[in-house]
């Protein structure tokens, strides 16, 4: 899985930061290990680092430039395959956004709701799992 993950890293050309927070990496002067208090999950909010925000944001933004590139190729008839091809790639993008997202909710959310004793997050988690297997 990670090759795959690596492959979609390198098709989209992210910032050195993105691939930090797509492999989990912390730790780092650049990463550094989210403070306790950044997991709000009782509330079903989540305070994130103001670098994580900007990653996200960033990431959000790309994935609806392309989209709205598709749609302007709809627009102008573009080539059936050319359309795909870059349907293909936003929704790449998108689940990319989605295993960043997944893996700051594990390392963080999750693994504090577990320590604290509420086992039902990993429920939680597993649903959510199963959503997005489908």
């Amino acid at each position: 899985m990670r090759d795959q993950e690596q492959e979609i890293l390198n098709s989209m050309e992210e910032p050195e930061a993105e691939k930090e927070l797509l492999s989990g990496e912390q730790g780092t002067e650049e990463n550094p290990e989210p403070a306790a208090d950044t997991c709000c999950c009782g509330e079903r909010r989540k305070l994130r680092s103001e670098k994580e925000y900007k990653d996200l944001l960033n990431r959000l933004s790309r994935i609806e430039g392309q989209i709205r590139g598709i749609k302007g190729m709809v627009e102008r008839d573009a080539y059936c395959i050319d359309i795909l091809n870059q349907a293909s790639a936003a929704s790449s993008a998108l689940s990319s956004f989605c295993k960043v997202i997944l893996s700051s909710h594990i390392r963080t959310c999750v693994t504090e709701d577990v320590r604290e004793g509420h086992e039902e997050k990993v429920d939680e988690l597993v649903k959510t799992l199963q959503k997005m297997m489908r």
